[in-house]
């Protein structure tokens, strides 16, 4: 059986240093913090004060209030980002068949700010249950999939994946995997999260996961920096448009980037630590290449996961380092986590983008934040240490870890006709 080729026509992306692409790329090549005092509530009793918030964004410049109420806010985001990308793609009158257009989303938590206010209001008001009607709907992962057929018209496969931090990765895979069994022309697919509220800090600061340099928020997220303390929460997310590439070609798009990979396993080791040998992120890396059809030696450029935790980091180079070997101080490395902070389910989403952008401008962007050099990391490793570098990007990879041990990778490649 041949498959057929999958390529990114479009993109969008709300994050925390660029409510567009184009923003977000520049400011991810100019090596910008996204971290800053919380603003979306009184963080002062929180042993973390801080985030990486999205800045400057009126949800009702994009979405009618009356729609815009009925969506929680990692809705809102799919929405946006939704909206960006298909324009970027540019599908003409008749272009598209949408019974074979679908959406397959991620998202680690959903809509957690829903509940989180729907719970204090009732524990508020006696326990009286005076829920409001759209609870249910705005709270369920699923709507923001849902939300994105109705806007868009698409009427084959929509869905949403969950595998916490690793969900939108795995939501583009299953994406590129619908489109080259022919089941789909055309899938907007990507992630979106929305968790910087009272109980998604306090959850994480429970779990002794989150940085605590509240006297340093634009340094706090450190990967592979001894002095590294967990990692920065984020949100927002990121769409991007997968298309049978002689759709595409037939429709005259522009095309970006070919994907070519996708890769999966589970650590089967903890809820929340990763595997103190790296086994999953070897196998998911082994995996993902394997899929390409490529050699190890033609990646050139790696965004690891990297969150900027003690345990993480140094397990994803230890995986990195075994399965590439004499080739892998020739990678560029870095982890965008450094400026965007840990977008959780919609992580995947942005660094995907930020591969695809990578390739397409033949540069890598860079892990900023790095003072202090950890004893444990081989010195050998070109982790892009504080400035992009440019280098020739034919090949890219992308990892997304989660708890509960999930892995899940993909490889985009410069676009052959």
């Amino acid at each position: 059986m041949s498959f057929k080729r999958v390529v990114i026509t479009g993109m969008g992306a709300l994050t925390p240093i660029g409510n567009d692409v184009s923003t977000y790329w520049k400011n991810l090549v100019a090596g910008v913090s996204g971290a800053a005092p919380i603003t979306r509530f009184d963080a002062e009793k929180f042993r973390t004060k801080f985030a990486c918030e999205v800045k400057g964004l009126d949800i009702h410049d994009y979405i009618p209030r009356q729609e815009a109420r009925k969506m929680d806010p990692f809705t809102q985001y799919a929405v946006i980002v939704s909206d960006e990308a298909m324009k970027d793609a540019g599908f003409g009158e008749g272009s598209l068949n949408l019974d074979k257009a679908g959406v397959i989303w991620g998202s680690g938590i959903g809509g957690l700010k829903t509940f989180e206010d729907e719970v204090l209001n009732f524990a508020a008001n006696n326990m009286t249950p005076r829920f409001n009607p759209f609870f249910i709907p705005k709270m369920i992962a699923d709507s923001a999939s849902g939300v994105l057929s109705i806007r868009h018209g698409f009427r084959g496969p929509t869905f949403i994946t969950v595998s916490a931090c690793a969900s939108a990765t795995n939501a583009l895979i299953d994406a590129f995997n619908y489109i080259r069994l022919g089941m789909m022309d055309v899938c907007i697919s990507g992630g979106s999260e929305a968790a910087v509220t009272c109980a998604g800090v306090g959850g994480f600061n429970a779990l002794k996961a989150l940085s605590e340099r509240n006297d340093s928020p634009q340094t706090a997220s450190r990967p592979y920096d001894k002095d590294r303390d967990g990692f920065v929460l984020g949100e927002g997310g990121a769409a991007i448009i997968l298309e049978e590439y002689e759709h595409a070609k037939a429709r005259g798009a522009k095309i970006y980037a070919e994907m070519v990979g996708a890769g999966m396993s589970s650590d089967a080791y903890h809820i929340t630590a990763p595997h103190p040998d790296g086994l999953g992120a070897y196998n998911v890396i082994k995996n993902v290449v394997e899929s390409a059809g490529i050699k190890p030696e033609q990646i050139d450029y790696i965004n690891t996961h990297g969150t900027s935790t003690p345990l993480g980091d140094p397990q994803e180079l230890k995986a990195i380092e075994q399965f590439f070997g004499d080739h892998a101080p020739k990678i560029n490395i870095s982890s965008t986590k450094s400026m965007t902070g840990h977008l959780l389910g919609g992580a995947g989403a942005i660094e995907a983008a930020a591969c695809i952008m990578a390739i397409q401008d033949q540069i890598v962007p860079p892990t900023i934040n790095h003072f202090t050099a950890d004893p444990t990391i081989n010195p050998d490793l070109n982790l892009t240490f504080n400035k992009a570098q440019k280098r020739q990007v034919n090949y890219a990879l992308s990892n997304t870890f989660g708890f509960g041990g999930h892995n899940a990778s993909v490889i985009f490649k410069k676009l052959e006709s």
